[in-house]
């Protein structure tokens, strides 16, 4: 009933929640539903259907993560997840019983073969029956070389409903540790035989604002996002000799604007940093092509407090975003469905005047 409720309420109710509130333009309102979303959801899960507090906070995480603000939100989390991550270690560290070396070393050896080579190879063989090249494939195998949270609630329940014996617990946190320990090691083996560095080949981002350098570029455009309509804006200021610099945080639509010609600045748009790098304080127009409507928000109110002289043309999907972007500054606000009705329009009443 947990897991019903689950997909079938929560993975719609949150994510429109999270997108009602994101169009407020409330950072803080933003930040405080994140966390009220994910610690009621986990107590609503415990008191109503019985399951542990910790997997009642899984289960909010996965909602959460359905939703397109979800990197923002685990952003505004951040604070709040880095405590509960120390605590939560030195909480495992404690439970960690020394003699379990001793008393059974040799289910101790079977138990980190299957943390390291089991599932090492498991995922090499799932990712090559993909079609992934080896390099991805071995890079996510030595980064799934270990076991994370979510077997301590496993072997939790396990204890708690008498599956599993008392010394089943001490194999598993021992073999998590050791696997974590070892896991670098594993790393640096498999990287050393032609494995990929972590985001390699993928859509992770390409640096981090630490390694952010200013532009030469004055008296130009900066164009936020370069996917299905941020290209094509960058095609149009391509084809006009427009100088123009692309914000953009995953991989493939940064070499994409690249090789169009574009200078890069990857990282997220919304980091003051990085706006700072892309010169918007002498820039002439600002492209805001993503689809992240909060981000969008933070992005057009940071240029315009910036910059009061920049021209803004933002992209929005609803009447309510279109309002939230004008609030927050923007010059211009395009909505889809009623560009496309006025190209409609403008197709029929030319036929008809032809």
């Amino acid at each position: 009933a947990c897991v019903a409720f689950m997909l079938i309420v929560g993975r719609r109710v949150i994510p429109a929640m999270l997108h009602w509130v994101a169009q407020t333009g409330s950072r803080e309102l933003f930040s405080l539903s994140v966390l009220a979303i994910a610690l009621g959801v986990a107590f609503g899960a415990a008191m109503l259907f019985g399951v542990s507090f910790a997997l009642g906070a899984f289960f909010a995480g996965m909602m959460l993560n359905e939703s397109p603000l979800s990197q923002r939100a685990a952003e505004e989390s951040l604070p709040l997840r880095d405590a509960f991550a120390v605590l939560f270690f030195v909480s495992v560290g404690m439970l960690f019983n020394p003699h379990i070396l001793l008393t059974a070393p040799l289910e101790l050896a079977a138990t980190l073969v299957i943390i390291l080579i089991g599932k090492s190879v498991a995922a090499f063989l799932i990712v090559r029956a993909f079609g992934h090249p080896n390099r991805t494939a071995l890079t996510i195998s030595a980064s799934l070389a270990q076991i994370g949270e979510f077997s301590f609630i496993l072997i939790g329940l396990g204890i708690s409903l008498e599956l599993l014996p008392r010394q089943g617990q001490d194999l598993v946190l021992a073999g998590a540790i050791l696997s974590i320990l070892l896991n670098p090691l594993l790393f640096k083996l498999i990287l050393g035989r032609g494995a990929e560095p972590p985001g390699e080949g993928t859509d992770a981002e390409a640096k981090t604002s630490s390694d952010l350098r200013p532009t030469g570029l004055h008296n130009h455009t900066i164009l936020v996002g370069y996917g299905r309509v941020g290209s094509m804006v960058g095609a149009g200021l391509k084809r006009a000799g427009e100088p123009f610099l692309v914000i953009e945080d995953r991989k493939l639509p940064a070499a994409a604007a690249r090789a169009d010609g574009a200078e890069i600045i990857s990282g997220n748009a919304a980091d003051p940093r990085v706006l700072k790098a892309a010169n918007l304080a002498g820039a002439r127009r600002l492209f805001v092509a993503i689809p992240q409507s909060f981000e969008a928000g933070q992005v057009v109110s940071q240029a315009v407090a910036c910059n009061p002289d920049i021209r803004v043309v933002a992209r929005a999907h609803s009447d309510a975003e279109v309002a939230h972007l004008e609030k927050c500054g923007a010059s211009n606000t395009i909505m889809g469905e009623r560009e496309i009705a006025r190209g409609m329009l403008d197709i029929a009443f030319e036929r008809r005047h032809a």
